[in-house]
């Protein structure tokens, strides 16, 4: 079974087409867990009206505090061997599921190409990961790009990865979003976690956080 966490905030406006995605994936046997980060639209509303329609759907809550703490406590409440991150705003190919299940068999997670970027690994969502891989693994609360942080995490654990050529995923660039817009004090905040991890890496691991860090810089001088 795949758990897949949506964790909401404010997105009432998209959240039929993410759920209707979800829903409709061609492998039935699926947890969604969502998340509502405290919403002050009708998300919740529109939560609590797909969940009274479909029992693979559980929803939890807690006051606002970010992405990172919503995926989290999606996290303690997956039940599936397998769990995959979605949000609110995007969808994901019927087959999605089944593409990637058919995909993982002797790795700890399957990446799929970025919609806009296919040699972007840095986000958290896109991929199917083994939960046991993934289970000691925890965002960085309170923080804007926390997948950057948490995808450098999975890989300096030495997670074994296989990516295919299948481009499911549908990111849709929402303009009210926390990533809509630069975050200066939250880009300093990210090479802050990188450098945290530097003293206690293995050489290996300090080269991908010395590179990550210069790729960061590039990326965020370009954007």
């Amino acid at each position: 079974m795949i758990s897949f966490i949506v964790p909401i905030y404010n997105t009432a406006a998209y959240l039929p087409a993410c759920l209707d995605s979800l829903l409709k994936q061609t492998e039935k046997e699926i947890q969604v867990i969502l998340v509502d980060d405290g919403s002050t639209d009708d998300s919740l509303v529109v939560a609590k009206r797909y969940a009274a329609q479909d029992k693979r759907i559980e929803i939890y809550t807690q006051p606002h505090a970010g992405q990172s703490t919503a995926r989290n406590l999606g996290m303690t409440h997956a039940k599936g061997e397998f769990i995959a991150f979605v949000d609110a705003d995007d969808t994901i190919e019927p087959n999605w599921a089944e593409v990637h299940l058919q995909a993982i068999e002797g790795v700890d997670y399957v990446q799929s190409q970025h919609p806009r970027n296919k040699y972007q690994f840095t986000a958290a969502w896109g991929r199917l990961y083994r939960r046991e891989t993934i289970a000691n693994l925890r965002f960085v609360e309170g923080m804007i790009y926390e997948d950057i942080v948490w995808s450098v995490d999975l890989w300096m654990s030495g997670a074994g990865c296989r990516i295919i050529d299948y481009k499911g995923y549908h990111y849709r660039l929402n303009p009210t979003g926390t990533t809509a817009q630069r975050h200066p004090e939250a880009e300093q905040r990210v090479f802050a976690e990188l450098k945290k991890r530097v003293p206690s890496a293995s050489r290996k691991n300090k080269l991908i956080l010395l590179y990550t860090i210069i790729r960061l810089k590039i990326h965020f001088l370009k954007s």
